[in-house]
């Protein structure tokens, strides 16, 4: 395997190991024909939310997910549903990872857990692996191929897999709404001018839903994993947050995400980092959205609400982080200026709301 296969993994961070001889036991009770080799355990540096764990014997390699450590708010990191969308899914849209197992023993690794196949390929977050040569074309044909997988999870029809009955399409955009708004209040911690006229507006002008869709909710480039000529998409993982609502609401989301180079110093650093969207070559917000348009055959013209709900929802999902934080319950560093990522993505949300994109 090509060394900068495995460039994903970390040794596992203090205070998230787990104990090998219990999981290598349930391991061999569960899974047939493993190698007569010893447990080994890395983590997968990417993500705030849950631990991700690569574990392998031998040549034998699989991914295990597990929720984040201390108290996590309910509904969250529900593991057997994550599992039960990957498992209809993987059939259906060959980039969802396979999945092996799901476990709610929670004397094996501190809380239910499922296990699924380890993809080999390459993530692009905000740069480059070394090896290879960036072209405008190859930014340019990246954009193109994270559209057309959009476009094509939101082509499957939903209907012929399990998972509407985990979902509640109808409404889904206005519960959103008022479930982040909600969210939000629960865990305030500073106090941010613009937020109050933010929710008012987006709880005032919510779209009419189209259609519904099989959604994943947290379409961005870290979350996925590319081929090693980077011609294909290989891998698309982070379900948790999937299930059946309004494309757009996705679409949304992953534009949330995508950073262009005109956009605020403080938004595009705002994971420390820019965005590798930033690069010449790779699409706008705008030509991304009038592709998927043409490709999907929907009507785009609300996505400035959308646009404005996703970065609502990014400030909500930061906040919750810092909240945690500042009560004690995680101690990672990483976390200690969330606050003012949440202050940056509402103003920024409340400067789209008044914009046309």
């Amino acid at each position: 395997m090509p060394h900068q296969m495995n460039k994903d993994t970390i040794p596992v961070r203090k205070g998230e190991e787990l104990n090998l001889t219990v999981l290598e036991q349930f391991l061999r009770s569960n899974i047939e024909n493993l190698p007569n080799s010893p447990l080994e355990l890395l983590q997968f540096s990417a993500g705030h939310s849950n631990l991700t764990y690569q574990i392998k014997m031998g040549e034998w390699e699989a991914v295990l997910r597990r929720p984040p450590l201390g108290p996590v708010a309910p509904k969250a990191h529900d593991m057997e549903r994550e599992f039960k969308i990957i498992s209809e899914l993987h059939s259906v849209f060959s980039v969802t990872p396979k999945p092996v197992l799901f476990s709610n023993q929670e004397e094996i690794v501190g809380s239910p857990f499922f296990i699924m196949e380890r993809k080999n390929g390459i993530v692009i977050d905000t740069s480059f692996p070394e090896e290879i040569k960036v072209t405008e074309e190859l930014c340019h044909r990246l954009s193109e191929v994270m559209v057309d997988k959009l476009v094509q999870l939101h082509g499957i029809n939903y209907k012929e897999t399990g998972l509407g009955a985990i979902s509640k399409p109808e409404g889904f955009t206005e519960r959103q709404v008022h479930g982040w708004i909600s969210r939000y209040e629960r865990v305030k911690t500073d106090e941010i001018n613009a937020v109050e006229s933010l929710k008012k507006w987006l709880a005032g002008n919510i779209p009419i839903q189209q259609d519904a869709a099989v959604i994943h909710y947290d379409y961005k480039f870290n979350n996925a994993m590319f081929n090693e000529s980077l011609s294909d998409m290989a891998g698309l993982f982070d379900w948790e947050m999937a299930t059946v609502g309004d494309p757009l609401a996705d679409l949304g989301v992953a534009m949330g995400y995508w950073n262009q180079t005109d956009d605020p110093d403080e938004l595009k650093k705002g994971q420390g980092t820019a965005s590798i969207t930033v690069n010449e070559g790779f699409f706008s917000r705008k030509q991304f959205i009038e592709l998927y348009a043409k490709k999907s055959g929907r009507d785009v013209s609300n996505m400035n609400f959308y646009l404005t709900f996703a970065y609502f929802k990014l400030a909500v999902i930061c906040q919750q982080i810092y909240y945690r934080y500042k009560k004690g319950q995680t101690n990672d560093y990483r976390f200690a200026n969330f606050n003012d990522k949440v202050k940056t993505l509402i103003e920024h949300a409340a400067r789209v709301a008044s914009e046309e994109l």
